[in-house]
C-alpha cells in the first residue's frame, strides 16, 4: 500500500489524465450531474416537507372537525332527510363517554352556511364579516398568533359573558389607520358595543376562519345571536397516544345513539379529519423522498459506470506501457492500484464538485423565495449525514467499478503486451 504515497504513483494518473483530457472532462461531467441532481432533488423534497409540517405547525393534527347533516336512512319512526343539530348536549355526553377525546371545542358562526354575516361599525365605516363564537380551548387546537398587547378570549370572558372581541389583521387594516391602537377601543357589532381585546394573524394552516374574521366569547355570542344550546360543529382532539380514525368511528357511533340514527346511516353527520389528512400527506412525501432516492442513486451508478468504460478504454490504449512496468518489476498489486485510484479520484473529485454545485443552487432557491407563502417550498437542504453517505457510496462504486479495468491491466502477460503495437 505503500505506492499509494509515492509521488510517481500520482505523477502517473495525472499523465493518464492529462492525456485524454476531454474524455476524463465528459466522464467527470456525467458523475458530477448524477449527484448534482441528488443533491437539489434531496433538497427540494426536503422543502417540500418542511413547507407542509411549517403549515400545521400550530395546529393540532390529530384533530377532527364535526357537523350534523341530514339522515339518509329512516330510524325509529323518523323519515330520512331529518336535519341533526348538534348541541351542546352532544358536547357533554361525548366528553363523558368516549374517553379518546383530549379537546373537544363547540362553535358557532354567522356568515356561513345560509346564515347572515355580522355587522361590524367603528365610526363611519362599516362591513359585514364572519362572527365566531368560541372557547379558549380552540386556541389549543389551532394556535392563534395575536399581536402585540393583545390577548385571545379567555374562560372569564366565557362566565360572564363579557362583551368582548378579537379581530383579524384585514379587519384591524380597513378600520384603522397604521400605527392605530386597536386593543382597547370599541366597536359595533350587530348594534352592540364590544371592546377589542386582541388582532389575529391567522396560521398558514387556515381553518374556517381568514384573517377577515372576529371571535367573540362562545357564551356572548349565544346569547346575541339567540343560539341556545346549538352549535354550529365541534372541534374534536384526541390524545397523542390514540389514533384519531378510531376516535371518528367511536364518535359518530355514539351521536348516531343520542340522535336516534340508524348505525349504516353514513350522511347524518358530516367530518373531516385531519389526522388522517396528514397522515395520507405524509406518505405521499416519504413516496417522494424514495423516488428520490432511487432516481438519484440510479444517476450516480450511470455516471459510475461510464467512468469503468473511460478506464477499460485507457487501459487497452495504455497496454503497452503496463507491459514495460511489468517487465521492469511492477507487480500486479501496484497496476492493479493505480488503476484503482484513479477511479476513485475520479469519482470523488466529480462527488464533490456536483456537491458544491448543487448546494450553492439550493442556497440561490432559498434566497430567492424566501418565505413566499405561494410557493410550497420552504428552507430547501440537504441533510449532512445523507450527503456523505452519497460520496462514500460513489466512492464505494468508483472501488468497485475500478476492479474491472484494474483487474483487466493485471491479466495482460508483459511478454504479449510489449508486443502490442
Amino acid at each position: 500500500m505503500k505506492f499509494i504515497f509515492e509521488r510517481d504513483t500520482w505523477q502517473e494518473i495525472y499523465g493518464a489524465i492529462r492525456k485524454n483530457k476531454i474524455r476524463t472532462v465528459i466522464t467527470v461531467i456525467g458523475v458530477t450531474w448524477g449527484v448534482f441532481l441528488f443533491v437539489i432533488l434531496l433538497g427540494m423534497a426536503k422543502g417540500l416537507d418542511n413547507a407542509f409540517r411549517s403549515q400545521f405547525n400550530d395546529f393540532a393534527t390529530n384533530t377532527m372537525f364535526l357537523w350534523g347533516q341530514q339522515t339518509s336512512i329512516p330510524n325509529g319512526g323518523f323519515k330520512r332527510g331529518r336535519r341533526m343539530q348538534l348541541t351542546l348536549d352532544d358536547v357533554d355526553a361525548l366528553k363523558s363517554q368516549v374517553g379518546d377525546i383530549e379537546y373537544i371545542t363547540p362553535r358557532n358562526v354567522t356568515g356561513r352556511w345560509g346564515t347572515p354575516p355580522g355587522q361590524f361599525v367603528r365610526g363611519s365605516k362599516s362591513g359585514a364579516f364572519q362572527i365566531f363564537g368560541d372557547y379558549p380551548t380552540i386556541d389549543k387546537v389551532s394556535k392563534k398568533k395575536i399581536f402585540d398587547g393583545g390577548r385571545f378570549i379567555n374562560e372569564e370572558d366565557i362566565k360572564y359573558e363579557r362583551k368582548v372581541c378579537v379581530i383579524g389583521e384585514d379587519i384591524y387594516k380597513q378600520f384603522y389607520d397604521k400605527d392605530e391602537e386597536a386593543i382597547g377601543d370599541y366597536v359595533r357589532i350587530n348594534g352592540i358595543y364590544f371592546k377589542v381585546i386582541g388582532v389575529y394573524k391567522p396560521t398558514q394552516a387556515g381553518g374556517f376562519e381568514g384573517d377577515d374574521s372576529i371571535f367573540l366569547p362562545f357564551s356572548t355570542f349565544q346569547t346575541i345571536f339567540n343560539q341556545g344550546k346549538n352549535i354550529s360543529w365541534m372541534v374534536i382532539t384526541a390524545k397523542p397516544d390514540k389514533n384519531i380514525v378510531n376516535t371518528e368511528t367511536t364518535i359518530k357511533t355514539s351521536l348516531k345513539r343520542m340522535h336516534n340514527v340508524h348505525p349504516d346511516d353514513t350522511q347524518a353527520f358530516g367530518s373531516f379529519n385531519l389526522g388522517e389528512a396528514v397522515a395520507k400527506t405524509n406518505g405521499f412525501l416519504a413516496g417522494m423522498r424514495l423516488i428520490t432516492y432511487i432516481v438519484g442513486i440510479a444517476t450516480l451508478f450511470a455516471g459510475v459506470i461510464a467512468i469503468g468504460n473511460v478506464l477499460l478504454i485507457t487501459v487497452k490504449e495504455r497496454t503497452r506501457e503496463i507491459g514495460v512496468r511489468r517487465a521492469l518489476g511492477a507487480t500486479p498489486a501496484e497496476v492493479r492500484g493505480q488503476i484503482m485510484l484513479e477511479s476513485i479520484l475520479l469519482t470523488f473529485v466529480a462527488g464533490l464538485i456536483g456537491f458544491v454545485f448543487g448546494t450553492l443552487v439550493l442556497w440561490i432557491i432559498n434566497r430567492t423565495i424566501g418565505n413566499d407563502e405561494d410557493i410550497p417550498i420552504l428552507n430547501p437542504t440537504v441533510d449532512f449525514f445523507a450527503v456523505v453517505g452519497a460520496l462514500l457510496s460513489i466512492v464505494l462504486l468508483g472501488t468497485i467499478i475500478g476492479l474491472i479495468p484494474a483487474q483487466k491491466a493485471v491479466s495482460i502477460k508483459p511478454i504479449e503486451a510489449l508486443r502490442e503495437e
